[in-house]
């Protein structure tokens, strides 16, 4: 089944008015500039990422639905380990499409990364703070003074930061080894640290395999999954940015009516039990939602932002604020919810 194709935005047409006028739909050597195909793109290149914390990428990855859409455009997927992996390559230029936490995608624009939030793909649970089941440490009173592995820059750090916040605990009163997800828990399980602020489903599989146990939970620590794209590219290519924003509600429909067949994906692909992956799909992660950045995104954003002036991630509150203001292009989801309503 082929993405509906939507209206042009304004922004589209004239980009490709522009374009035809001069005599190029797509530039020298694009798919669109000749050939089969000829005019209906804006580029011949999309690079995207998937990762394991986003479910519905799998399915659009899986199914191939942008590789037919996108008739002569070059589709390459790359994989993310974590919300600064994405970030990274967001930055460097080497995705066009990135998979972040709604914090991490905050965090990147207000220290300069020029991203802007294309659509939200999940409202999950997907951050906690987990420690051996035979540690002493009981609750987060207990970390005072702990060694606590958790990845910079992604949600489980700040779910970290808010954590301690709340218990009145100073960061300087605990020792945080930055370690990506997967070295996070290799840390926990062989007692290098003493507690882990994880990200499913790695942490769900600790908790199955090694009988780690979460001793605190909040869902409203952990922000929205954001998929964020390099501004450059939603102003050039708003075409294909339409497109790629088309296949992840189509993804999202197909995620909701197939919840087994998207556990097993997710099983598959992140290397873990089938029943781990239902623990993550069905009890932690919610895809039925608004995929329109927005208010809500923005207030969960407005409590993490202060915690990053505080923490010495970003250098000033005005760096926040004028990032929280320029972040969203919520266009994109509300033409693709527009057309399939």
């Amino acid at each position: 089944m082929r993405i509906r194709r939507h209206t042009v935005l304004a922004s589209g047409l004239a980009l490709v008015s522009a374009m035809a006028m001069s005599g190029c739909v797509a530039g020298e050597g694009s798919a669109a500039a000749g050939g089969e195909g000829a005019g209906e793109w804006s580029t011949d290149t999309l690079n995207i990422d998937f990762a394991t914390y986003n479910p519905l990428s799998l399915v659009v990855r899986e199914q191939g639905w942008l590789e037919e859409e996108l008739d002569g455009v070059e589709v390459t997927w790359v994989q993310s380990d974590g919300s600064n992996t994405a970030n990274e390559n967001l930055r460097a230029e080497a995705i066009d499409f990135g998979s972040t936490a709604g914090s991490a995608a905050l965090l990147a624009r207000a220290n300069g990364s020029p991203i802007r939030t294309v659509d939200i793909y999940s409202q999950p649970e997907w951050a906690a703070i987990v420690v051996p089941g035979d540690s002493k440490i009981k609750d987060v009173a207990d970390l005072k003074g702990a060694s606590i592995a958790a990845t910079k820059g992604t949600d489980p750090y700040f779910f970290l930061l808010q954590t301690l916040d709340e218990a009145g605990i100073p960061l300087d009163e605990v020792e945080v080894q930055n370690l990506q997800h997967a070295d996070g828990r290799a840390a926990l399980d062989n007692g290098s640290v003493d507690a882990w602020s994880g990200l499913d489903p790695i942490m769900a599989a600790a908790e199955a395999e090694a009988g780690d146990k979460l001793i605190y939970r909040n869902i409203d620590f952990n922000t929205y999954g954001f998929l964020n794209a390099r501004e450059e590219f939603v102003d050039e290519h708003p075409d294909v940015t339409q497109a790629v924003v088309d296949a992840y509600e189509q993804a999202r429909a197909w995620a909701l009516e197939n919840p087994e067949e998207l556990s097993a994906l997710l099983a598959e692909v992140a290397s873990i039990d089938p029943e781990v992956a239902s623990t993550v799909i069905e009890e932690r992660t919610v895809l039925d939602l608004d995929p329109v950045p927005g208010d809500k995104q923005r207030d969960v954003l407005e409590v993490v932002g202060p915690i990053f002036v505080e923490s010495g991630d970003v250098a000033a509150q005005k760096n926040v604020d004028i990032a929280l203001d320029e972040l969203f292009a919520p266009e994109f989801a509300q033409e693709a919810v527009a057309s399939d309503g």
